[in-house]
């Protein structure tokens, strides 16, 4: 019998759930010292091609995140051959990448000539074409931090590819896309909202994550 969500804040976690849970998210987010240490302390076992598989994941995500995205592809097409092959809207945006790598470095002309020979190809198919426009767009700027099209260069951008990178990888290996901890956090999220609808029409504001983490 499934038991009432109501009631799920009742439900005592054993210790070897909340390694579990934890582990999953070091492993997921490739922060090896700290698994390590972790897995030392809480006397878990880890599969040695799991740490392996880890080791390459990290260092293709910050070869990502850091500035390195061809090695990163490079890095990719040798964990995983068909990946990107396969993933045409995964590899658009780690080349558009490197394509705002080489704006943010004022190398227009380099820029330029790689987004002819790498970006203009996918035109083929009509849903790049806006998306190439938008990144050829910076060229036309002197500044192009400071351009309509500046998000394309953020930090965030990067964070959100290099994540999306990860997750592929996972996936690619029969692996979760997120980690237990995420998912975890979602299926909260949607039962409380859900809970919330249910039993606040007494004027209860609606549930929100962020306020909850922060009280």
């Amino acid at each position: 019998m499934d038991v009432d969500p109501r009631q799920w804040e009742n439900i005592a976690v054993n210790d070897k759930d909340m390694h579990k849970i934890v582990l999953s998210y070091l492993v997921h987010n490739c922060f090896k010292d700290t698994m390590e240490s972790f897995v030392s302390c809480a006397g878990i076992e880890l599969p040695a091609d799991h740490l392996e598989d880890m080791k390459k994941r990290k260092r293709i995500f910050h070869s990502a995140l850091d500035g390195g995205v061809l090695k990163a592809i490079e890095l990719t097409e040798e964990l995983a051959p068909d990946l990107l092959e396969n993933n045409r809207d995964l590899h658009f945006d780690l080349l558009s990448l490197h394509f705002a790598e080489l704006i943010c470095s004022r190398k227009c002309t380099e820029a330029l000539g790689f987004a002819q020979m790498k970006l203009t190809p996918f035109g083929k198919m009509p849903k790049y074409d806006e998306k190439i426009e938008d990144f050829m767009s910076l060229l036309a700027f002197k500044e192009p931090e400071k351009s309509p099209m500046f998000h394309l260069l953020s930090s965030e951008y990067r964070q959100r590819v290099s994540d999306n990178l990860n997750r592929e990888i996972l996936a690619h290996a029969n692996l979760p896309r997120y980690s237990a901890v995420e998912r975890l956090i979602q299926q909260a999220t949607i039962v409380r909202q859900s809970l919330n609808q249910e039993f606040g029409k007494d004027g209860n504001p609606l549930f929100s994550l962020k306020d909850f983490l922060e009280m």
